[in-house]
């Protein structure tokens, strides 16, 4: 569908049919298949020699944090093989040979390079020069760096007010860059300040936040290698997280059980081939969960209720199923939850979670006498309109369990981008924390504003409602990864100015404002050099370590410059000489944006030495046991109320999901052979009693409908794979099914959009 702007753009890309094939899924993560396949990948888009001494570089301690997901490094890592399949898939894709310049847009106007795949795109390789679209034009053109920096600032300056710019970050910043950013736009006096993490793991930090006083998880890696049990809800490993089967692999040797919650039964929780390991190569792998449970699209909520009652039955019985001790010293709300457990039938939370009753109770048998548990999710629980209720309802598990604060027991939200945590450590954030306010205004010099800004689903609207002028972005690729795509990219093309800081094409370098800048940055694996001497970035894990990260590669172009550089010398453009950071001097030295890290963002000591090596872990309240910021000092057993979907009779509830070959809105191939499906993506998996119940069958031909208030939106042309899925429920790759979601449907308090949970129709072509 084309845009009715000057520009004639498609907001979708490719919508045609290649030649599917569809195959038995493969019941096992990585072994020989994933070694081949990161090994093909990289091989083909860096060359032989290059990726076998980048990839021994990856993880290590005096390496490169991997640019794929936040899953933290072991203790003692190995020197040969610390990485999977998806990370050397995205090392490759950084790294690749094949690079795009001037010569590159002079051919390719915008509107013809919109036509195109998001896959496609993405394959054109690294941008290696600043580039301008100027009004009226659909060709970029070349730009020198001060005159992009000149031109950012000088549109900076036409603005009315501060809040008529919004900063977005991606979660692959490093801790320095995304620092750099937060201070410029606070120093320019907006928290317009959203990031990836409004749209999938802040119904986390809402949730976690209410009820144990800190927005991130309080495990370490460690934990999981001998926790009893360790619940895996919303969540996909296998393909996005893949080093962390090797923690599950350990908990299995260790006697601990797994147990998996999701609507799908996904491989690389049915069985693990470890490549570093014998067994992985010719041996049957570890079978991962011991129980499965097929939970209806969200009604996780009706399942850890049902588990609950079934616990509290027992310890009326036995008397030690629950830690009494650790419920009245450490919980506050134990009998309100107990007494509205009461209030629901087993039977009406049984109908409701689609699990039969027998895997249920199964469960129940395993948690009723272990503590040591671990839950680990996802955008499984978090995507969802009741989405921070998904995760208290969770947590009241583990506390009822006396499950926090302990080791191998806990909260494991498993962050997706790789220094997506640290970007929101260091102050990437919309509203106002008071006390880092305080700290800004001592240690750098400025008042910051003190009223709150725009997240994700906020920026959609200012743009949609042209209340907003600039937009920039630090990474990502917004068109694609925000929900309703039709009107985030008409929001955008009112902007009078659109900035993207990246490293490769994508949509959202095609769906601009009226003048656009690219401004292409080095990758986590290139060497940072100034003046002939190294720098390095620092980023935090998952599980909360930050640690140094040091490229080794040549970059891709001698006109590329560092993120931290680039947010400099915008700085420094726009301020000059007085103002009370000294930009350029913060842009070559990142000594000096460590230093003020240390003086403003909370927990942050000593980076220069501690981040070395394993670097060190950020103080979290959760594992010390300290709820004193909680009423009445305690964490928070919470009273969390059912999902509520009216379906009409020929709607379904669709969840949108990442095929094997993607890492979110980056498409590295076409297959998807973990679910057997290849050459395709446009395809939707549903439950084959429901294909006959409405006269579908194989590979027929759909559209997808949403309707919400009203407005219809459509997603066109996809092919029908019958899957074992729970009746009533249907899955389908993201982003092309994001135009189903409606921009003004979220979670409550978290805003995350509701992309796991879409009422939706199909119509038959």
């Amino acid at each position: 569908m084309e845009s009715k702007t000057q520009r004639k753009v498609s907001f979708r890309g490719s919508e045609d049919f290649l030649e599917i094939e569809l195959k038995e899924p493969v019941t096992h993560a990585a072994g020989y298949l994933g070694v081949r396949e990161a090994l093909k990948h990289t091989f083909k888009e860096m060359g032989v020699l290059r990726s076998m001494r980048t990839l021994l570089s990856m993880n290590q301690k005096d390496g490169f944090d991997c640019p794929s997901c936040a899953w933290p490094d072991p203790e003692h890592p190995s020197p040969v093989v610390e990485y999977c399949e998806n990370g050397a898939k995205a090392l490759g894709d950084e790294a690749t040979t094949s690079h795009i310049g001037a010569d590159f847009f002079q051919k390719n106007s915008v509107e013809e390079l919109s036509q195109l795949s998001d896959f496609e795109l993405n394959k054109f390789g690294r941008l290696i020069e600043p580039m301008v679209l100027k009004p009226g034009s659909v060709h970029y053109e070349p730009i020198s760096w001060g005159d992009a920096f000149k031109l950012i600032a000088s549109e900076l300056k036409k603005l009315n007010n501060p809040d008529e710019a919004i900063f977005y970050t991606s979660g692959r910043s490093s801790n320095e860059a995304a620092f750099l950013y937060g201070m410029f736009a606070r120093a320019l006096g907006t928290n317009n300040l959203p990031d990836c993490s409004n749209m999938c793991h802040e119904s986390s930090g809402v949730a976690l936040g209410e009820t144990l006083g800190i927005g991130k998880g309080s495990t370490t890696l460690e934990d999981l290698y001998e926790a009893e049990v360790i619940l895996i809800a919303g969540q996909n490993p296998g393909t996005n997280h893949p080093r962390m089967l090797s923690a599950l692999e350990k908990c299995k040797q260790n006697g601990g059980r797994v147990i998996s919650i999701n609507p799908l039964e996904e491989s690389g929780l049915v069985n693990f081939k470890n490549p570093q390991n014998i067994k992985g190569w010719i041996g049957g792998g570890e079978d991962m969960a011991d129980i499965h449970l097929p939970v209806n699209i969200n009604q996780d909520i009706p399942l850890i209720k049902l588990i609950l009652k079934k616990l509290t039955v027992l310890d009326k019985e036995h008397k030690n199923v629950f830690d009494y001790d650790f419920i009245q010293k450490y919980t506050n709300g134990y009998e309100a939850l107990i007494s509205d457990l009461d209030t629901y039938s087993s039977e009406e939370l049984l109908k409701l979670t689609g699990v039969p009753e027998d895997k249920i109770d199964e469960t129940v048998a395993l948690l009723a006498n272990k503590s040591k548990i671990i839950v680990c999710w996802a955008m499984g629980l978090t995507q969802h309109k009741n989405g921070v209720e998904n995760i208290r309802e969770f947590v009241n598990l583990l506390l009822l369990k006396g499950a926090i604060g302990k080791p191998n027991a806990g909260t494991c939200p498993v962050r997706g981008h790789s220094n997506v945590q640290g970007d929101r450590s260091v102050g990437i954030q919309h509203f106002v924390d008071k006390e880092m306010n305080k700290r800004i205004k001592k240690y750098l010099g400025f008042t910051p504003p003190d009223h709150e800004g725009v997240d994700v689903v906020g920026s959609m609207k200012a743009m949609y409602e042209g209340k907003t002028k600039i937009f920039m972005c630090l990474g990502g690729n917004f068109v694609m990864a925000a929900s309703d795509t039709e009107y985030t990219a008409k929001g955008i093309q009112k902007c009078d100015l659109t900035v993207q800081i990246s490293t490769k094409l994508n949509r959202t370098h095609l769906i601009t404002g009226k003048t656009a800048l690219i401004l292409p940055t080095i990758g986590r694996s290139e060497k940072d050099m100034k003046n002939g001497m190294p720098r390095h970035f620092t980023v935090e894990n998952s599980m909360g370590r930050v640690k140094k990260s040091k490229g080794i590669l040549k970059p891709a172009s001698d006109t590329i410059m560092s993120e931290p550089e680039i947010i400099a010398n915008i700085g420094h453009a726009f301020f000059g000489e007085n103002h009370a950071m000294n930009w350029k001097s913060l842009g070559d030295d990142y000594e000096l944006i460590r230093t003020q890290i240390d003086q403003v963002a909370k927990g942050f000591s000593k980076t220069k030495e501690r981040s070395e090596g394993a670097g060190y872990y950020l103080p979290n309240n959760a594992r010390d046991l300290d709820f004193s910021m909680l009423p009445n000092g305690k964490a928070q057993l919470s009273i969390n109320k059912l999902p509520v979907h009216e379906l009409a009779k020929d709607e379904y509830m669709l969840m949108t999901i990442r095929s094997h070959d993607q890492f979110n809105t980056t498409i590295y191939g076409l297959d998807d052979r973990y679910r057997g499906v290849y050459n395709a993506r446009r395809v939707i998996f549903m439950n084959s009693n429901d294909m006959k119940a409405v006269g579908l069958k194989k590979l027929d031909v759909v559209d997808i409908t949403s309707t919400y208030d009203g407005t219809v939106r459509v997603a066109h042309n996809f092919k029908v794979v019958p899957y074992n899925i729970p009746a009533g429920n249907l899955a389908s790759y993201f982003p092309e099914t994001n135009v189903l979601v409606p921009y003004n449907h979220f979670a409550e308090r978290s805003k995350t959009p509701i992309s796991k949970s879409i009422k939706v129709r199909l119509v038959k072509k």
